[in-house]
């Protein structure tokens, strides 16, 4: 079973199960991280993500482990502490938006495009263009897509700044 996700113009990233096993003096341990990450230069990558800032001492055994089968094998382990729940909560928001119905058409994309081509505050970028009701779901879908982009670690307001993200 293999997924693939679009995550940038020209770039996807593919989720694979994988499961390791390996023999310790304990026995057999096998370990399935949650994320497996082939790079642009063909390097593979593991990570875990842990719920808490600390891991437990069974955590902290297992990540050496898995560390150390990377090192071997020439791939990176990461270990990746808990996100910012701000910064969650900002982009769970947004992935509500995230279904190309709320696009709004290429007309209301080009006019976010210009309103925010330098940053200005979210309210004001809205107001310019017209209807909230309209604007808003595609400002949002913007930001989702990352044509348009804000500092999503703090809270989300009608004065935070928006900005149109550089042509790639």
């Amino acid at each position: 079973m293999e997924s693939s996700l679009h995550i940038t113009r020209g770039g996807s990233l593919t989720a694979r199960p994988l499961e390791l096993r390996w023999y310790a003096p304990s026995g057999v341990r096998a370990h399935a991280p949650q994320l497996m990450l082939r790079l642009a230069d063909g390097q593979g990558m593991l990570a875990d993500c842990t719920g808490r800032g600390e891991l437990s001492r069974r955590q902290r055994s297992l990540a050496a482990a898995v560390g150390e089968i990377c090192r071997a094998v020439g791939w990176r382990y990461w270990v990746l502490g808990p996100v910012d729940p701000v910064y969650r909560r900002n982009v769970s928001w947004l992935a509500g938006y995230r279904h190309p119905r709320y696009h709004g058409g290429q007309l209301l994309a080009a006019a976010l495009q210009e309103a925010f081509a330098e940053p200005a505050p979210l309210w004001e970028g809205v107001r310019r263009i017209g209807d909230p009701l309209v604007v808003l779901p595609a400002l949002f879908h913007a930001l989702w897509a990352r044509r348009l982009a804000a500092d999503l670690g703090a809270a989300m307001h009608e004065r935070m700044p928006v900005w149109a993200q550089a042509a790639e």
